[in-house]
């Protein structure tokens, strides 16, 4: 019996062959130009994705990295709240589908799906690579300008990612507030920049105002202890490179490491935050772990793990960068 497809070698299988006909200097073209956008340096009231050379050079170079940070997100937050599954699931500013994919990669099953982006080339790429996918084939793909104007119809979970840092300030808080409005789940995930962070940070903010509590990464609904300017909170995704990311991006390796910022909160499931959270990559060294620690009082820890601790040793030499700690069941 042949095993099971997963819904990242899905998405991968969709996306192959869709450079085919497109010149490589055009994709390439596109490909700096969406860099620079996605870096958060050009806020705008315009569509960045503005025909199917950007789309198609979009989904080659941003949608592998996209899924794996959105899925490393809903992951977390799927820990938070183990009974809840969304009924229903909004894709804000979702171009060509990547959260609706890692949607259905965390709660596998089908279940009533809207995009809403202002590109139609971008809706147009995402309902044809999901026509692959049966429990995606349903997904309604809607234009909808993301800003001001935007009206979101009740449902379970909102998902707003890699999209706050291409509009204006007043767009930004506009589009939080009708996720709010909403939703009883909502996640925000932005690039790992300082940059980004902050934007997560503003949305987390407003959303906690709107009486949502964060489930995830922070084990608080407090201010966040980090200081502004001085450093930044975000996460690592690892992310499988086939030939066509490799074409688009250049590089030889066989994957790459997505950083990336976000917040889940909730307003209807009860959740369960980490007790703590590792937020930055684990130092191993001789008979020890070192783990930066983000704590529910709220505060920020480095604490040391030692041979001495036995299992919980064992499971700090295992432990990730985003990952609760200590793990269930583990006790310091």
């Amino acid at each position: 019996m042949n095993a099971p497809v997963s819904v990242a070698d899905s998405l991968r299988s969709a996306l192959a062959g869709l450079l085919d006909g497109l010149p490589p200097k055009v994709a390439s073209q596109a490909v700096e130009r969406l860099i620079v956008n996605y870096r958060g340096r050009t806020p705008t009231d315009a569509p960045v994705l503005r025909d199917r050379s950007d789309v198609v050079a979009y989904a080659a170079y941003r949608m592998p990295a996209t899924f794996e940070a959105v899925r490393s997100a809903l992951g977390a937050f799927a820990e938070s709240v183990p009974s809840w599954v969304p009924d229903s699931h909004v894709d804000v500013g979702g171009g060509t589908g990547a959260a609706t994919w890692a949607v259905n990669a965390v709660w596998a099953g089908e279940r009533p799906v809207t995009v809403l982006d202002w590109a139609e080339p971008a809706l147009a790429l995402g309902r044809e690579i999901a026509a692959g996918n049966p429990e995606l084939k349903g997904a309604e793909w809607r234009r909808s300008r993301i800003g001001a104007a935007l009206a979101i119809e009740s449902t379970d979970l909102v998902t707003v990612s890699y999209v706050l840092g291409e509009l204006t300030d007043a767009d930004r808080a506009a589009v939080v507030d009708a996720a709010a409005g909403a939703a009883r789940a909502v996640v925000i995930v932005e690039p790992g920049t300082p940059g980004g962070y902050a934007r997560v940070i503003e949305a987390r903010d407003r959303l906690v105002r709107a009486g949502f509590r964060v489930a995830a990464p922070c084990p608080h609904s407090a201010a966040c202890p980090i200081v502004p300017g001085q450093d930044w909170c975000h996460f690592s995704a690892r992310v499988s490179r086939s030939s066509l990311h490799r074409q688009v991006k250049g590089g030889s390796l066989a994957y790459e490491d997505e950083k990336f910022s976000y917040v889940a909160a909730v307003r209807g499931p009860e959740a369960a935050p980490a007790p703590s959270r590792v937020v930055r990559r684990p130092q191993i060294r001789k008979g020890q772990v070192l783990l930066d620690l983000c704590e529910t009082e709220p505060s920020l820890r480095r604490a040391t793990v030692t041979k001495r601790h036995g299992p919980l040793y064992r499971a700090a030499r295992d432990a990730d960068w985003g990952d609760a700690w200590p793990p269930a069941g583990e006790e310091g």
